[in-house]
């Protein structure tokens, strides 16, 4: 008997809707159920961020994940980043985040992992769950599973603050945005450890997002944040999302940092501890991402975008650490999952070391001048890009390895399509801001044609 579950809910790496029109709990209740039947595990570790239908569709969760037969470790309120830690150093064989990341208020979701916190993507899991939630057909479970809680802050904190040589830690002033989102819990309890003076901003847990959208990567969402560095002449600015598994930061003038800026400066950090590593950076990321890693010592590997493959290849890899220009950041150590949280903690022990501001920290470094991610609605997806590699077809370089990247030595751009929709994304990098002014001009009207 089908389930008549909205199947647009399922997506590339999540699952997420308006609630309750397209995520009601009986879809919660089903997607337990599929969960469980697909990994065919005997226990799920579940938390849940702050929002207003969180706990009611955990608690829907819950049903289908006993109902399946699996027991069901209840987390509470946690971040992402601790979600991941819980699932890979406890051994638990599944593992369920019930968020929207940086969705507005009135949509929520799930992010699945299965064991040692392998996110399922839509390739891995999340479209298997999808057929069996539509289908609506389940085995039943000889015994209901039971469930139980387990507080893992302390735990999380420590693992951490393990990242860091805490004693080398500056008594530094900083500005941390939490959005109203998980960060404001987590925060505090990392902070109390370090002799780092935080100037909070919107630390109050509130699922309706009172002063702006926990979505940092919008730059009007980070001007509460610039002026509160300004006004309290701190060191840095930092912004997490609302399951605070992503950061964003600001220099100590209050001018926005790169994630492939933040990138660079993590992988000087952990270069200085592990000389030789592997380290990922997707390819939207600045020219300047792997030359500081060689400069280093590193080995710096490119990818395409998006968690599921950045995951994937660092573990083929044995990487210590990768970064995207979207704020994410993942960590070895970390189960090879992400957490803004311990990049920023790296970010603080490299200021710290070097005794320089962060704007000196990044001056040899960001040299170049990007043009951010630009979308196009386009009809011939694959006649355009055929169209702009005939058009550059006397460039240094063009590959293939996500979209289009077409290069020169004084700039290059990357073309690729979005998973979802008819767009195509256009980022452009160049020496020179007039070079970068025209060249995107340039590129923006070929894509328009």
């Amino acid at each position: 008997m089908q389930s008549n579950i909205d199947p647009g809910i399922f997506k590339s790496y999540d699952i997420r809707g308006v609630y309750p029109s397209e995520l009601s709990e009986r879809a919660a209740e089903l997607i337990g159920r599929a969960f469980v039947e697909f990994l065919g595990c005997m226990s799920v570790a579940v938390g849940r961020d702050m929002r207003a239908s969180s706990e009611s569709l955990f608690e829907a969760f819950a049903r289908g994940v006993t109902a399946a037969g699996a027991d069901l470790v209840d987390l509470g309120l946690t971040s992402t980043d601790e979600l991941y830690f819980a699932v890979g150093k406890y051994g638990y064989p599944a593992g369920a985040m019930i968020t929207a990341s940086h969705n507005p208020k009135e949509y929520n979701g799930f992010k699945l992992c299965r064991e040692n916190a392998i996110a399922l993507s839509a390739q891995t899991g999340v479209f298997a769950v999808r057929n069996l939630v539509t289908a609506g057909r389940f085995t039943d479970a000889a015994r209901a599973g039971r469930v139980s809680s387990r507080d893992v802050l302390t735990d999380f904190t420590e693992h951490c603050l393990s990242f860091i040589d805490r004693d080398a830690i500056k008594p530094l002033k900083i500005v941390i945005d939490c959005g109203n989102g998980m960060g404001g819990l987590i925060v505090p309890a990392i902070f109390k450890h370090l002799p780092v003076q935080v100037i909070p901003l919107y630390f109050d847990l509130d699922g309706t997002f009172p002063n702006h959208p926990a979505s940092p990567i919008e730059p009007e969402n980070m001007k509460d944040l610039q002026h509160a560095v300004r006004e309290h002449g701190a060191d840095l600015g930092a912004a997490f999302d609302g399951d605070a598994d992503r950061v964003f930061i600001t220099d100590e003038q209050g001018e926005l940092v790169g994630g492939d800026m933040v990138t660079a400066l993590v992988a000087e950090m952990l270069l200085r501890k592990h000389s030789g590593s592997a380290i990922l950076y997707n390819l939207i990321c600045s020219r300047s991402v792997p030359e500081i890693i060689n400069a280093r010592g590193g080995r710096p590997i490119r990818t395409r975008v998006g968690h599921s493959i950045i995951k994937a290849v660092m573990r083929e890899k044995d990487a210590i650490f990768g970064g995207e220009h979207s704020g994410h950041f993942y960590f070895r150590d970390h189960f090879f999952a992400d957490s803004g949280l311990i990049a920023l903690l790296v970010v603080l022990e490299l200021r710290s070391q070097e005794g320089k501001t962060v704007s000196e920290l990044l001056r040899p470094i960001d040299t170049r001048v990007r043009s951010g991610e630009i979308n196009s609605r386009v009809g011939d997806i694959p006649a355009k890009l055929a169209q702009l590699e005939a058009h550059y077809n006397d460039a240094d370089e063009i590959d293939h390895l996500d979209g289009v990247t077409i290069q020169y030595g004084d700039w290059w751009c990357n073309v690729r399509p979005s998973n979802t929709e008819p767009l195509l994304r256009l980022n452009v990098e160049a020496d020179t801001p007039e070079l970068l002014a025209r060249k995107t001009a340039e590129l923006l009207a070929l894509i328009k044609a």
